[in-house]
């Protein structure tokens, strides 16, 4: 929470009331608080922590999991970064989790890597949405797309084999110089 004392915050309560003054007083208070966002980002990834939602593993295991198969199988810093935080959004997003945690990347990654992370919910589908009354193959109605085998090659390789008890993941300290790498400048 910010501790801008009020005489140096904007003073308008309508933004189409704001003034040159107003602009500049939020724009020193932005850089400040943009700095602090890799430690939002992983403080809100340890709330994963413990949270198994009728999963053998919680949900944090489980990011870690597929963060770590990705370092193992030597994929680039980004894209282990994306395998960190691919499900960062199931706790706001109960429907839409890939959307919020390609929201929170997109600044930061390659379009292929937003696109991978955005889609990889339909894509994981493939597994599991026969059992729920649904068609399995909807993730081929972007066959077409450029992205298509790559964000099924992520799921296959490595965010579904990642619900394992017994893998040995690489514990979050890993994997946060690289989160603070990532964060630290938007790409677009």
């Amino acid at each position: 929470m910010s501790q801008t004392p009020a005489h140096l915050r904007a003073t308008f309560t309508d933004m189409s009331q704001g003034t040159q003054e107003d602009r500049s007083r939020i724009a020193a208070e932005f850089m400040p608080y943009a700095a602090k966002l890799t430690d939002r980002v992983l403080d809100h990834l340890r709330l994963l922590d413990s949270d198994y939602g009728g999963f053998i593993v919680d949900r944090l295991t489980h990011s870690l999991q597929t963060a770590t198969r990705a370092h193992r199988d030597g994929r680039d810093e980004e894209y282990v970064v994306c395998a960190l935080l691919h499900d960062i959004g199931d706790t706001l997003g109960s429907f839409n989790h890939p959307d919020i945690a390609a929201a929170i990347l997109k600044p930061f990654v390659s379009a292929e890597n937003h696109w991978m992370v955005q889609h990889h919910g339909i894509f994981q589908g493939y597994y599991f949405f026969h059992y729920l009354g649904k068609d399995r193959h909807e993730r081929d109605a972007f066959s077409d797309h450029p992205f298509y085998a790559r964000t099924a090659e992520f799921c296959a390789k490595y965010d579904a084999p990642a619900f394992d008890p017994a893998y040995d993941s690489l514990p979050l300290d890993f994997f946060e110089p690289m989160v603070r790498r990532l964060l630290s400048a938007p790409k677009r």
